[in-house]
């Protein structure tokens, strides 16, 4: 499991490391980018040093996303079915200690949202999400979702709570295409400051989440951080062990990695330890795309119409468009409460006119699926 080989790794060593690495290891890295860099490289091509670079990481990450994937980005949309959880996390609007409604969308509540996501956008990339609350909205209730949902999309993913193995294989069966899960933080020292109670505060259980994805035979596995909660060059670091660990371990499935900034959620009285700058977020975009040509980079509309525009040369091969983060935001209860406001309100009809007008195309399968 790679919590064994994470508590190889030292959080304190890492961060010093990079801040360490010197204009030599980088042009050093660049030198390797046509083959596959080291988590060593990755953390040369994330430092400090590396700042002066990024016109040359760029460029190469302009050319090698344009071999693998064209200049193309493929769109997803996420359906949020329920905002009711038992945990506990201090950032998010759906902590269970906060006083908002709960909701659980019934049968034909989904089928309302599904049929109003068709509407807005020939999306054929689901992404379905729930807060934790395995009682409630537990797998037999993923599972019927999922199975009402494939008769009108594609690929089917879910962000929800860590399931077991066999719960994995299960959903597979039923249509399950990819699995998207937030470690948050890979500082297994501070997790638990920003997960105090409720099954997330497992540290264990979370992380090895992606081993039992692996074993299950998911498709595609989706990772992510959580900017803004820890040191950003030390958890995207860790991010990229964890995905190293996994194409060893996992070599048939697909990745996709996400980096998130935090946003103003519900309960509005977190603030970040760590603010990413733009310049940041795109160093840290450039040095994953060169540290793996082959990867899904993902960018949601937490980050703004501006910024992701600007991007999509950059390595950016997926993007959400007209998201509503409130369980029921399409149709059934719109504007009911928000996970974390959005940046990006385009419409997706906007956002492929953008992306039309910076010379790229829209796909809305998923990249794996269209590369087979």
């Amino acid at each position: 499991m790679f919590s064994d080989e994470l508590e190889k790794i030292s959080w304190e060593e890492t961060t010093q490391t990079i801040q360490a690495k010197t204009t030599k290891d980088v042009e050093d890295a660049l030198s390797r980018a046509h083959n596959q860099l080291t988590v060593d490289d990755f953390m040369v091509l994330i430092s400090p040093a590396a700042q002066p670079y990024l016109e040359e990481m760029a460029q190469l990450s302009r050319q090698y996303t344009q071999m693998r994937f064209g200049k193309t980005v493929s769109m997803y949309v996420p359906l949020y079915l329920t905002n009711s959880c038992t945990n506990s996390c201090i950032y998010c609007g759906f902590q269970h200690s906060n006083p908002i409604k709960r909701i659980i969308l019934s049968d034909d509540e989904i089928m309302n949202e599904l049929k109003a996501i068709k509407k807005i956008g020939p999306f054929q990339n689901l992404l379905l999400v729930t807060g934790e609350n395995p009682r409630e909205a537990g797998v037999d209730y993923i599972e019927n979702a999922l199975k009402l949902a494939q008769p009108l999309f594609n690929n089917l993913c879910i962000e929800v709570m860590p399931l077991s193995a066999e719960e994995y294989h299960r959903l597979t069966q039923a249509g399950l295409y990819g699995v998207v899960c937030f470690q948050e933080t890979y500082n297994k020292v501070n997790y638990n400051i920003y997960h105090p109670r409720g099954m997330k505060s497992k540290f264990e259980w979370r992380v090895n989440g992606f081993d039992r994805m692996g074993q299950a035979g998911v498709h595609k596995i989706g990772m992510g951080v959580l900017i803004g909660l820890e040191h950003w060059q030390t958890d995207v670091t860790m991010m990229a062990y964890h995905l190293r660990y996994l194409q060893r371990n996992y070599w048939q499935t697909k990745y996709s990695v996400n980096f998130p900034r935090m946003r103003p959620s519900e309960n509005g009285h977190f603030q970040p330890n760590v603010i990413m700058t733009d310049k940041e977020y795109v160093q840290a975009m450039l040095a994953f795309r060169l540290f793996d040509h082959d990867v899904d980079i993902s960018v949601s509309t937490r980050e703004n119409k501006e910024f992701r525009n600007n991007i999509l040369p950059l390595g950016v091969t997926s993007m959400s468009a007209g998201s509503r983060t409130d369980p029921g935001g399409y149709a059934t209860y719109p504007q009911a409460l928000e996970q974390f406001a959005v940046s990006d309100e385009r419409n997706p009809a906007d956002v492929e006119k953008d992306i039309h007008q910076h010379g790229y195309e829209v796909v809305w399968k998923d990249w794996d699926v269209i590369l087979q």
